[in-house]
């Protein structure tokens, strides 16, 4: 029926997808604005109890909002200085919608709140509301209302805090895009016109890509109404977008050529396309948005709206490819063919990859062992791998709020935003206990203050007044309740902040407690990823089995496809730890390592890449499974099923590589890492594992590559994907024997 709607009407076709265009359009203009500022937060953790608790019952919380004052004489003792200093922690704390507000000159502040020198010192707050509203709206208005006026003074003054800094980097990343839009989409449309050789079906694959971009944005503007949806949502829209509108744009005119070759007339190529190439596309697609789709299974708004984007991406994409595109290949007809060649560019007995997989079947232990033991050579660094937090460095020295942090990292010796708070709401702040507790956790390695109702505690020691504020900070209205702050050094906090978590919580306390406070909520938030980690891990392979299972009738080719793809993933992994956690790429993209990964990105990498990389996959198995059902030559399918891939895949993992490999050049580590890994991910798929390891597992596994039990064979009869054969080859001979 489709075949026959584009093949009957394209210019209808094409007027009706216009309108929709357009509608998608109007709709993504104003998506940039409403995606949200997503926090690294696990609902319904310890930390965020303790949050909420600590904000109803005392009005107070972990300061998000950092001043940081510098003396222009020399000394935040000065007179004038501290009259300053006073003046703008009130003004801070007077302002609407901060909550909580003290410094280094509020009444019995510790000396931490100084640096080692005197010269600078901290005014901290807390503003209540989530990330959209704290990072949107009044961030901006302390900035103009209490920073600048503050700045015309004896001081000199700088924004920062948690808010601030992702507030910077989602602005980036926003800026970034646009950057990324003006350099990906005339780059992919040169290398499209380098693999055609014809300017009109570059245009229109191209096309097919903005589609898939803008479609996504408008949904993205749809789903964001309802959810919050992260602004970095838009980058995988845009890279994705083009990647896959390409991808199966190419494989729609590959196969199109190719019925053209075989002598049919337009009207029947389109639809034979559509009808083989066209199944191929929408089950390679669901393959892609099942392996994103697992992102729902966290409870995560940030890592919840890439799945978004990606579901949206293969929709659009495909309606792209089987829509669109056919309706504008009925019109363009022979223009779609190679200048000066008739031939078909699938591939033949004569082609580059058809003489690789020969190659590699007559030597499979041989070629086989070398392409695995590169794999995991590239690999191995994967093993190192460790997981933090993200912090200010993930944008580069030039940001005013970076140069801010690294100057509290050289002269200050901790920084009390980073402090644990321990709530207790059922213990009395004037319990005996209270100093007890204070004492116990002050005699914890590498904490070096308690604050507390009784005292400020260090090594077990009470050393001074409760801390920064008016009496009664640590206890709440009915004083029915308590909470302490437990600052930790700087140098356990760099090493080991989870450990120091765990060892807080399981101190034993005098009534129930609920620990938060930066490092806890980082905490709870890499716990809450790891324990679903399995899950999604078994998600992923158990879609993409059913999915291969029902294109080719076998459980030896999904099993053996799964184990392919999870070696490319692992060159990725180690390129992320060797590049991005050792530095080894730092002086080339211009970043700061930390010595540790944010679990999320490489997560996302993970799904995106295993749907890519069986996105592969189906368009392999595709083509191979076709001539072995034609030709029952278990061999012989292997290497003309490649040659008609080999190229398809080889130009849409190029131009998808170039897509991502845009972002190496964000001034985002985060993307930085998605651009790098992708992009080779990515190379190394299209390139060692199915020119060299694919090849060589089919020679070792023969007729045992379409085994199925009985049951499951009968299954596949009436539920499976059969792509009709494309025109003939010859068939080749393979031998063992050089």
């Amino acid at each position: 029926m489709l075949g026959y709607l584009v093949t009957r009407f394209p210019v209808r076709v094409l007027l009706a997808a216009g309108l929709v265009f357009a509608a998608l359009a109007a709709l993504a203009a104003g998506t940039i604005d409403a995606l949200s500022l997503n926090r690294y937060e696990a609902p319904g953790s310890e930390s965020v109890a303790a949050r909420a608790v600590l904000g109803e019952r005392f009005g107070t919380g972990s300061p998000n909002v950092t001043l940081l004052v510098t003396a222009p004489g020399g000394s935040v003792d000065e007179p004038v200085v501290a009259d300053a200093g006073r003046r703008l922690t009130a003004a801070l704390a007077a302002h609407s919608g901060v909550g909580d507000a003290w410094s280094y000159w509020s009444p019995d502040a510790p000396r931490t709140l100084a640096s080692q020198d005197g010269r600078h010192a901290l005014v901290l707050a807390w503003v209540p509301g989530d990330a959209d509203h704290v990072r949107g709206t009044l961030l901006p208005a302390i900035a103009a209302d209490v920073v600048t006026p503050a700045n015309a003074g004896p001081i000199s003054v700088a924004l920062g805090g948690g808010d601030e800094v992702f507030r910077v980097v989602a602005g980036q990343a926003r800026t970034d895009f646009l950057r990324a839009e003006l350099i990906i989409a005339p780059l992919v449309l040169l290398l499209l016109w380098v693999v055609y050789r014809r300017l009109a079906p570059a245009l229109v694959t191209l096309g097919v890509g903005v589609f898939a971009v803008v479609g996504t944005l408008g949904i993205l503007r749809v789903v964001a109404m309802f959810t919050e949806v992260s602004t970095f949502a838009s980058n995988i829209a845009l890279v994705m977008g083009i990647g896959l509108g390409v991808d199966y744009g190419l494989f729609m005119i590959y196969r199109f050529r190719e019925e053209l070759t075989a002598g049919r007339g337009i009207d029947d190529a389109v639809r034979a396309a559509l009808s083989a190439a066209g199944r191929t596309v929408v089950f390679s697609g669901a393959t892609v948005a099942a392996s994103l789709a697992v992102l729902f299974v966290f409870p995560f708004p940030f890592l919840s709206s890439f799945a978004y984007a990606g579901i949206a991406v293969v929709v659009t994409a495909i309606a792209g490819s089987v829509v669109l595109l056919p309706a504008a290949l009925r019109l363009l007809g022979h223009r779609v063919q190679r200048r000066g060649s008739p031939a078909a560019a699938a591939g033949d007995e004569q082609g580059f990859w058809f003489r690789v997989a020969t190659g590699v079947m007559r030597r499979p232990v041989a070629t086989g062992g070398a392409g695995l033991l590169v794999l995991l050579l590239l690999g191995a660094p994967a093993l190192g791998i460790d997981f933090g937090s993200p912090d200010d460095r993930v944008l580069p020295s030039s940001q005013p709020v970076r140069s801010m942090y690294d100057t509290i990292r050289a002269d200050f010796g901790t920084e009390d935003a980073d402090a644990l708070q321990v709530v207790a709401p059922d213990l009395p702040s004037g319990d005996a206990a209270v100093a007890r507790y204070a004492a116990d956790l002050s005699r914890l390695d590498g904490v070096l203050r308690v604050d507390s109702a009784a005292g400020a505690f260090s090594a077990g020691v009470r050393t001074g007044a409760a801390g920064p504020g008016a009496p009664g900070r640590f206890s709440d209205l009915a004083d029915a309740g308590t909470w302490f702050a437990v600052l930790p050094t700087g140098e356990r906090l760099a090493a080991d902040p989870t450990g120091l978590v765990a060892e807080v919580r399981a101190l034993p306390a005098p009534t129930d407690v609920f620990v938060g406070g930066y490092p806890a909520e980082l905490t709870d938030y890499r716990d809450g990823v790891a324990e679903r980690l399995p899950l999604v891990a078994a998600l992923i392979l158990v879609v993409t089995f059913v999915v291969l299972f029902l294109m080719t009738g076998s459980v030896v080719a999904p099993l053996k496809a799964s184990v392919l793809n999870l070696l490319s993933l692992s060159v990725m992994f180690g390129v992320l730890v060797w590049g991005f956690q050792d530095g080894g790429l730092a002086e080339l993209l211009g970043f700061t390592p930390t010595g540790v990964i944010e679990p999320s990105i490489p997560l996302l990498m993970f799904c995106i890449a295993y749907g890519l990389s069986m996105d592969y996959e189906v368009f392999l198995l595709a083509r191979i499974k076709s001539d072995y059902d034609r030709t029952g030559d278990v061999l012989g399918s292997v290497p003309r099923g490649i040659a008609r891939s080999a190229p398809l895949v080889t130009a849409a993992a190029l131009i998808l590589a170039v897509s991502f490999a845009v972002y190496a050049t964000s001034e985002v580590t985060f993307l930085q890492q998605l651009g790098v890994g992708m992009a080779l991910a990515v190379l190394v798929d299209a390139t060692v594992i199915r020119g060299v390891l694919v090849p060589a597992a089919m020679r070792l596994a023969g007729r045992a590559n379409w085994w199925a039990p009985a049951p499951l064979r009968r299954m596949h009869q009436r539920l499976g994907l059969r792509e009709d054969a494309p025109p003939p080859v010859r068939t080749p001979v393979i031998t063992t024997a050089g």
